[in-house]
């Protein structure tokens, strides 16, 4: 291929165009809802669990009265008519470009050279174990492309495309550009591994040096080693915790498909920070998170769509950033769901998350599907790792559904439907693994939250070496079914905090340090060891309650088009109707409220059908409803409706 080094300006276009037609990212959204009661010694008033989306926790005290927790979304904001709002990347399309002129003269390129000598470290992001890299920096590193912006400009309906190792597809350069319906495809693979993980070489497309690029309704694939498909560089040089020079990548209503090594879907490094809606990403390569992030950080938001991984050391996200994802599928089919490494966040909102690790990768021996840890490579700072997630579910096919070690943790989980289908049915291990240099700290917060399986809290071979520790938090009608540490040999210390409105039921003999609170034990048969005391039902722990634990079932609403796109065109001479939602036990739901004001275009009818009227003007619509299923459950959800 003959490459060419281009400065783009309006009125260039390249011989091929493909206008590629947005159909929208249906996410669906599983969403488990039911009455939440629990009774203790009397009758208390029912409580509100504010911008909750389901409540799938249920436990009952024998001999006593019930109160209900119910869910609640708010009832403003309901459909808002129009077009689609400007420079706001949540909300689908991105608007105009800031205003503003770019920096005067063309950014440089970096200084040419070779890459660093030697093979790259064994650990890259999506993938775990290995040692510190070789650092360096963006400016010992050569880009190039088959076409370079660096002017402002808004082009629709191109195809570029790069067959040459180290060669990128697009650079877009301290400006701001605006690509609508593009087709990148990049091959040839490269050899530069930091300079690819860090800086953006030979990715598909990469922003840096301050851009601001816009990206809607693209294809974007490559299939080469070190091709990241969309990349924002921050120009941090790797910096953990530094800020960005405001490199931003917004992207909206596309797909990308990377099959090569180290291959990232979504890739945000040095401060960059990245904006992603409604997007269908498929990564097949080894350490090919499809939400991928690496040394010195950044911010990633993503709403909608789904982002799927097939191949080792890929989790669906990898974090050495704070990242957010909500309303979107996440499928990980051979490593974990989510990594964090460090001192970085994951915050998963009304998200649908399964991972099926089967294989291991780099220093791992466990099995897991939210995974976090510090490698002590150098990627991420040391610090607490965090993980949050509001709503949603979460599927563990194989192995422990958390697992932490090496590092300091925080687990917040509010109304998330934990589906465990590993055999041993582990909840959460806080050991060593395969990296060293910290201790195993883990804070697990369950807020509405039901919990089951066993948690395990070891220390190393050592037995002075008492380096793993857990806090269990259950707050908020909280029920917590199985073990902690059955056995007494080399267990870590586990403090136990359980609010009034909250159990806990032993499903084999369990050792803690302590336990606080006024909430209920459910010993069932079992003996809860504090410290050198054991307790049982017949001895009970004094100042908590007594009595019988038992979940409830309840029915699962499913939400089938959460976001909806059509074209204006189609309804200047038809209507369009679909169903949203569905009760997974085959019954009628019983009622659909849709809140807020009249609209001319959008209704919403008892049985959950939405229609969109003919001669509905572009815009994006957000219909919020309320539906009561069979069993008197309760969920709400805002659906979104794009025409264009």
């Amino acid at each position: 291929m003959k490459k060419s080094t281009i400065i783009k300006t309006l009125g260039i276009i390249t011989a091929f165009s493909i206008a590629i037609p947005s159909a929208g990212i249906l996410a669906k959204n599983a969403l488990q809802s039911s009455a939440s009661e629990y009774s203790i010694t009397q009758t208390e008033e029912a409580s509100e669990l504010s911008n909750s989306i389901s409540d799938n926790n249920a436990i009952y005290a024998s001999g006593n009265s019930a109160d209900t927790a119910n869910n609640s979304l708010g009832d403003s904001a309901d459909v808002i008519p129009g077009d689609l709002p400007e420079n706001n990347p949540s909300d689908g399309l991105p608007g105009n470009p800031p205003d503003g002129n770019p920096p005067e003269g063309n950014p440089p390129d970096g200084m040419p050279g070779d890459p660093p000598e030697g093979n790259p470290p064994d650990k890259m992001p999506g993938g775990k174990g290995g040692q510190p890299g070789p650092g360096g920096s963006s400016s010992s590193v050569t880009y190039d492309a088959s076409e370079i912006i660096t002017s402002d400009t808004t082009e629709t309906g191109k195809s570029i495309s790069s067959d040459t190792a180290d060669v990128s597809a697009l650079i877009v350069s301290g400006s701001t550009v605006t690509e609508d319906g593009i087709n990148i495809s990049k091959t040839g693979s490269s050899e530069g591994g930091d300079n690819c993980n860090f800086y953006g070489q030979n990715a598909a497309v990469l922003a840096k040096d301050g851009a601001v690029l816009y990206i809607s309704n693209a294809d974007i694939y490559s299939n080469a080693s070190g091709a990241n498909g969309v990349f924002s560089y921050g120009g941090n040089g790797g910096k953990n915790g530094a800020s960005g020079d405001g490199t931003t990548v917004y992207i909206s209503d596309s797909t990308i498909t990377t099959e090569g090594n180290g291959s990232g879907g979504i890739m945000t490094t040095g401060g960059g920070t990245t904006y992603a809606t409604n997007l269908t990403i498929t990564t097949s390569g080894q350490s090919s998170a499809a939400i991928r992030t690496d040394r010195g950080g950044g911010t990633v938001t993503v709403d909608g769509g789904t982002y799927t991984t097939n191949g080792l050391g890929s989790p669906a996200v990898y974090s050495t950033a704070d990242i957010t994802v909500k309303n979107a599928n996440l499928i990980s089919n051979l490593s974990e769901g989510v990594v964090i490494e460090g001192k970085n966040t994951v915050t998963l909102e009304n998200v649908n998350l399964t991972a099926n690790n089967t294989k291991t990768n780099g220093n791992a021996t466990h099995y897991d599907t939210i995974f976090l840890y510090q490698s002590m490579s150098g990627d991420a700072d040391s610090g607490t790792s965090v993980f949050t997630m509001n709503g949603g579910t979460l599927t563990s096919l194989n192995g422990e559904v958390f697992h932490v070690t090496n590092t300091n943790a925080v687990i917040n989980l509010k109304c998330v439907e934990i589906i465990n289908k590993d055999s041993d049915n582990t909840l959460l291990t806080v050991t060593n693994d395969g990296w060293s240099g910290a201790d195993n700290i883990a804070t697990l917060n369950a807020d509405s939250q039901k919990l089951a399986g066993s948690i395990i809290v070891s220390n190393s071979a050592v037995k002075d070496d008492n380096n793993s520790k857990l806090t269990l938090n259950l707050t908020n009608n909280s029920v917590f079914e199985g073990s902690i540490n059955t056995t007494e040999s080399d267990k870590g210390t586990v403090d136990v905090s359980i609010d009034e409105s909250s159990a806990w039921k032993l499903t084999a003999d369990s050792y803690v340090s302590s336990i606080s609170g006024t909430g209920t034990i459910d010993y069932n048969g079992y003996t809860l060891y504090v410290g050198d005391t054991a307790y049982t039902s017949e001895n009970p722990l004094s100042g908590f309650k007594s009595g019988t634990v038992t979940a409830s079932t309840s029915s699962e609403i499913t939400f089938k088009n959460v976001t909806k796109t059509f074209k204006a065109a189609t309804l200047e001479t038809t209507k369009k109707s679909y169903s949203v939602i569905k009760d997974s036990n085959g019954e009628t739901v019983s009622t659909v409220k849709y809140y807020g004001s009249s609209s001319d275009y959008i209704t919403v009818s008892s049985k959950g059908m939405v229609t969109v009227k003919k001669g509905t003007p572009a815009g994006t619509y957000k219909v919020r409803i309320k539906v009561t299923a069979s069993d008197g459950s309760v969920t709400k959800k805002t659906i979104k409706i794009k025409v264009k």
